[in-house]
């Protein structure tokens, strides 16, 4: 297997996919290309790569894999009970609205965690305005949140009062979140290489466990792109194993370093 033929490859996958390989650290790619290859019998980058040009089913397969989401309802639950104790109320008491940007939203387990609470915070105040933008670049898993529809095990971190207020059980044993929370939350396509946020005057962006396989210099990038998309104070929230990096560290001031929650600077 050439190296030639792996650049190949990588631009393929740039074509088809509109996943950006450079995004990502090499060894993390060729990990997923090779489990891929084993499956359909392929030795080489070459084979593979003809494969994947002729085959819409192994591009959504290769896709996948490349962007595998592994999610639930309230996961880093700490992070979620610090949001719902202390962060959200103060915006909720000072300013009155709130708008959110779930980066990397995947299955739309964490923005619909977040409206849950926010739901929760707001129910007798019902002027407060909420909007949180949830956005992925897959948009299978982005179809996937938008009907909002998941197997009980998603849920095993919510109360069963929280179920019984929030979800609507299935006929086949599966759970749907109801209206008033999907109202909350706008949906959309969305490649965080593109260099350009979502939207713009947020309280809160939250890049949780999206970047674990990009290289550094794409994880600054990111930092350096979310703080104009953030108002005066407002919060970055990071995945609990990812880190600040030093080149872009002065705009953040941490506001709680063991659950990566900074504010802009």
């Amino acid at each position: 297997m050439t190296d030639a033929d792996f650049e190949t490859l990588k631009r393929s996958i740039e074509k088809i996919l509109g996943i950006q390989c450079r995004c990502y650290k090499e060894d993390y790619i060729k990990r997923r290309l090779l489990s891929r290859m084993r499956i359909t019998g392929k030795e080489r980058y070459k084979d593979y790569n003809t494969l994947l040009i002729s085959d819409k089913n192994e591009q959504e397969l290769l896709r996948n894999a490349l962007t595998i989401n592994v999610t639930k309802f309230y996961r880093d639950k700490e992070v979620f009970d610090l949001l719902r104790t202390e962060i959200f109320p103060d915006i909720i008491r000072s300013k009155g609205r709130m708008r959110i940007w779930s980066a990397g939203c995947a299955t739309g387990e964490e923005p619909y965690t977040l409206a849950l609470i926010i739901n929760d915070l707001t129910r007798l105040k019902p002027d407060v305005q909420v909007t949180i933008f949830a956005t992925d670049i897959d948009r299978e898993v982005l179809k996937k949140a938008k009907d909002g529809i998941y197997e009980k095990r998603s849920l095993e971190n919510l109360s069963e009062s929280q179920i019984r207020r929030h979800f609507n059980e299935t006929g086949d044993g599966k759970f749907e979140v109801k209206n008033h929370l999907k109202e909350m939350i706008r949906f959309s396509h969305h490649d965080l290489m593109s260099g350009k946020p979502a939207t713009n005057y947020l309280d809160m962006i939250l890049c949780r466990n999206v970047t674990i396989y990009f290289t550094e210099e794409q994880k600054n990038d990111l930092a350096r792109m979310f703080h104009p998309a953030l108002i005066s104070k407002g919060f970055y929230v990071m995945g609990k194993t990812e880190f600040m990096g030093r080149e872009v560290e002065q705009l953040y001031e941490p506001y709680n370093a063991l659950q990566k929650i900074y504010t802009k600077n």
